[in-house]
């Protein structure tokens, strides 16, 4: 018996990989309710980062304007209130009033050029 093609959860669709510059950062909300989650997914070249769109330092969004994450030369994220700086590949925070803390990663999966959240949204929402 052939295998059925996997079908797509499309409520943890976050974006096309085309949609990331091979440096750029994207925001998503997925899930609903009071406390859907707010994240962000970050792209170096071959490699995509998903983290939840919460400075460790104040709990607000990193951004303050659209998809706004990254430091002007793109080499690191950027929280937008308070300049702490946090490695990409990781989210630790190298500089800043967080620094040594880290952005709370979310796992997520390529699938038929999508970038998919691994679990379910209500999982990370806010506490």
């Amino acid at each position: 018996m052939a295998e059925q093609p996997a079908t797509l959860d499309v409520e943890r669709v976050i974006c096309r990989v085309s949609d990331l510059d091979e440096t750029g950062a994207r925001a998503f909300t997925l899930g609903t309710g009071h406390w859907p989650l707010t994240g962000f997914v970050v792209r170096m070249r071959d490699q995509i980062r998903a983290y939840v769109n919460r400075c460790p330092h104040a709990r607000h969004p990193l951004n303050l304007l659209p998809h706004k994450f990254l430091t002007a030369d793109g080499a690191l994220i950027l929280c937008n209130s308070h300049g702490a700086l946090f490695e990409k590949e990781t989210g630790y925070c190298v500089a800043g009033p967080c620094a040594g803390q880290s952005l709370k990663p979310l796992p997520i999966t390529i699938d038929g050029g999508y970038v998919v959240l691994s679990d379910d949204p209500a999982l990370y929402a806010e506490e």
